[in-house]
């Protein structure tokens, strides 16, 4: 064996694994971010809306709807990401890490496997959401369509991070620029 293929063989757990998580409201800009997150080498997308979209499909309807599938879905995908994060393989989810419950899900992966992490909040407007959502709407190429009525009614609900929670933080504004980096 060569030094070189031993040292793709050799990472060890968590060796420059990095845990990727977004918080942002609907049509904020979450899955364009996480797209450009995963364009690293070592680095996997799990995505929720995918999964979500062919796990139950026409299945979701209310918000409690949708808060109950998602735990089951979050359930059984711990253990997968931990594994993957701890063979050394970065994590982005695209996963709404909008809450304080759903954060502490994000912090007890990092947690697990003693990695890095980052949670990337995109402070974007209400109306700028709102537009770009009817435009995502109309182009038919997200797996839900959200009214602007579902959009408030979710949005009630969000919550911005804060530093009190411990994580590695970046904010983004509405055009994707960074405005601020803080750790925990």
């Amino acid at each position: 064996m060569t030094s070189e293929s031993r040292g793709v063989n050799a990472v060890g757990p968590c060796d420059a694994a990095v845990l990727h998580m977004v918080c942002g409201k609907i049509a904020s800009g979450k899955s364009t971010l996480t797209t450009r997150l995963v364009d690293v080498p070592r680095t996997v997308l799990i995505s929720e809306d995918q999964w979500i979209a062919c796990l139950y499909p026409d299945e979701i309807h209310t918000p409690a709807d949708y808060v109950s599938r998602a735990a089951r879905m979050r359930t059984v995908l711990t253990e997968h990401i931990c594994s993957l994060l701890a063979a050394g393989i970065s994590v982005v989810l695209d996963f709404p890490f909008n809450t304080v419950n759903t954060r502490a899900w994000g912090r007890s992966l990092f947690q697990t496997v003693s990695c890095e992490h980052w949670l990337h909040y995109l402070d974007v407007s209400d109306a700028i959401c709102k537009s770009r959502l009817m435009a995502r709407n109309v182009s038919g190429e997200h797996p839900f369509q959200t009214s602007e009525a579902q959009y408030d009614q979710i949005t009630r609900y969000f919550v911005p991070p804060a530093p009190d929670e411990g994580f590695n933080i970046i904010v983004y504004d509405e055009t994707g620029k960074v405005c601020s980096r803080a750790g925990s």
